[in-house]
């Protein structure tokens, strides 16, 4: 456990991936399994447990001091296992351990023990441990350290740990799990590579760049096909003797939110495309499908009102052979003879359809196309070299996107929250309105697409600003208007304001516009793709970013 600390301790502190990467792969070097396969987890973000909620720890801190003081600290710190493990007092009856566990000795008994028995014991560790220590610890506990490291950028420290591609790692990673013993053995040269067999499991996919102008000063149109990039979410529908399963583009299994799609799932394939809801009426559009994910229970109604519908684009394996080699083209048509031998009933299924490009004014008018909103189960398209083999990640060249052009309103800042981790200081999470009847409601809040520096200039305004304070939060002068830019928009009875933006970000700070100006609520009103109201239930948690209201 003391290692372990360290380790998160200057990995938070540590800027450069150079400097990061020394430090991980020094301490597997040097850390016996399974710590630091259970540390890589952890790092990683592929934990797949929590052994206590965060109520259990505030429960604990209010029990040692005042609860206004644990308040106190925290709209200071915005971070609970940070805020702790300042505050904690030892207790002086504490009982003294030999050592701190190390971190397989804490999964085992973190494990076993009941609620009451577990916060007995993670008492102790905290009075016996150093602040570090105990951050680290609760971090652990909690399954969510964030310290500046990616489940890519690990992936790339093992490969270079190991001296091996980082797509042999992509193969079998998510067929492993913590404490990933196999995975050290084969790096290390003491196994062969673990092999995922012919289980359910998930394969990376491939990726695209975003096409920008540089790339077509010299783009050759004749060697690449288009497809409609379709706005629902990229999956990948796995079926074989085992059964069915899907995933998300990030290894994530999403399979109980969608049984009816699984229940027609017989074949041998792994299939690559994209997730959307199809009624009567037609491919509906991301809100309709968003009224479907992450759902905790599921009826009949709703899979009735919103059934689960995939465009394929395409496969990885056919019949148990490998596509993934051939060509995109010569992997297209081994995929359209599959289909044709396949039960005339795949009725929640379609096989996307290919845009031949001829030059840049033709693709301008596909792009324009996608640009319409009456057709909003369409952003863009999809830009595929036709000799491409499937690469997983995100190889340079071979595929692009050219997603349609984002909605912007000029919106005025209402709240500021303060952030977390390395933002914790600052005010960076923001709730943004727009006029109605010379009243200002919500409509989105966003975190995203300033720099460094503007978010000094802008946490400044806040605190000279600022009217009132809810905790964390701050209600400030309706002064300051942003540029926002989103996807899409559609009504809502959840929020105030009636309507609920898709993937709401910052563009711009207009310093030089009165808040007087910035637009009313109608111009979203006029946005709105035709859809029908949606209701969110409570055990919903939407893709959109969380409002503040």
């Amino acid at each position: 456990m003391k290692d372990f600390a360290k380790l998160l301790d200057r990995l938070y502190f540590t800027h450069s991936n150079l400097a990061k990467a020394v430090l991980l792969k020094d301490y597997f070097a040097r850390t016996p399994d399974p710590d630091r396969g259970y540390a890589l987890a952890a790092i990683a973000g592929t934990l797949d447990f929590a052994f206590f909620k965060r109520a259990l720890v505030r429960d604990l801190i209010v029990s040692r001091t005042d609860p206004v003081l644990f308040e106190m600290s925290y709209d200071y710190v915005g971070e609970t296992s940070e805020t702790i493990a300042h505050l904690w007092p030892v207790s002086p009856d504490a009982v003294k351990l030999d050592r701190l566990p190390t971190l397989s000795e804490l999964v085992e008994t973190f494990g076993r023990l009941s609620k009451e028995e577990l916060k007995e014991y993670l008492a102790t560790l905290l009075d016996n441990s150093t602040v570090a220590e105990r951050w680290a610890l609760l971090k652990f506990g909690m399954g969510n350290p964030r310290v500046g490291v990616t489940t890519r950028f690990a992936k790339n420290v093992l490969a270079d740990y190991g001296t091996v591609e980082v797509h042999e790692i992509e193969e079998v990673w998510h067929s492993l799990s913590a404490p990933y013993v196999e995975l050290f053995q084969w790096l290390e040269k003491k196994a062969d590579k673990p092999k995922p067999g012919q289980s359910l499991t998930y394969m990376p996919v491939m990726l695209s760049h975003p096409l920008e102008e540089k790339d077509l000063q010299d783009f050759d149109y004749s060697l690449y096909s288009a497809e409609w990039k379709y706005d629902g979410i990229r999956v990948q529908l796995i079926s074989n003797s085992n059964g069915a399963a899907l995933f998300s583009r990030t290894g994530d299994q999403i399979t109980q939110s969608f049984p009816d799609l699984l229940a027609k799932a017989r074949f041998n394939a792994v299939l690559d495309g994209e997730l959307l809801v199809k009624t009567t009426a037609g491919i509906g559009s991301f809100n309709d499908l968003q009224q479907r994910l992450n759902r905790k229970r599921l009826d009949r109604k709703m899979m009735q009102q919103y059934p689960a519908y995939m465009i394929v684009y395409d496969a990885l394996f056919l019949d148990g052979e490998d596509m993934r080699p051939l060509p995109f083209l010569e992997r297209r048509q081994k995929l359209s003879q599959w289909w044709s031998r396949q039960d005339p009933a795949i009725d929640f299924m379609e096989f996307s359809e290919l845009l031949e490009l001829r030059d840049r004014d033709h693709m301008n008018e596909l792009r324009l196309k996608a640009n319409r909103t009456d057709i909003p189960y369409i952003e863009g398209l999809m830009l595929k070299r036709k000799d491409s083999a499937y690469v997983t990640g995100r190889p340079k060249g071979l595929w692009f996107k050219w997603k349609r052009d984002p909605l912007v309103v000029d919106a005025v800042l209402m709240y500021a929250q303060r952030g977390t981790g390395k933002r914790s200081s600052f005010y960076s999470d923001y709730t943004f309105g727009l006029w109605l009847n010379g009243e200002l409601l919500p409509v989105g809040k966003a975190y995203s697409g300033f720099t460094d520096e503007e978010l000094k200039q802008i946490d400044s305004w806040i605190r000279r600003n600022s009217t009132h304070s809810f905790g964390p939060v701050r209600e400030v002068k309706p002064e300051l208007v942003f540029e926002l830019a989103f996807d899409s928009v559609a009504k809502s009875t959840r929020h105030k304001s009636g309507f609920a933006m898709r993937f709401p970000r910052i563009s711009r700070i207009r310093w030089d516009k009165p808040a007087a100006d910035a637009d009313r609520m109608e111009i979203l009103e006029n946005m709105v793709q035709g859809e029908d109201e949606t209701e969110e239930t409570p055990e919903q948690q939407p893709l959109q970013q969380e409002f503040l209201w």
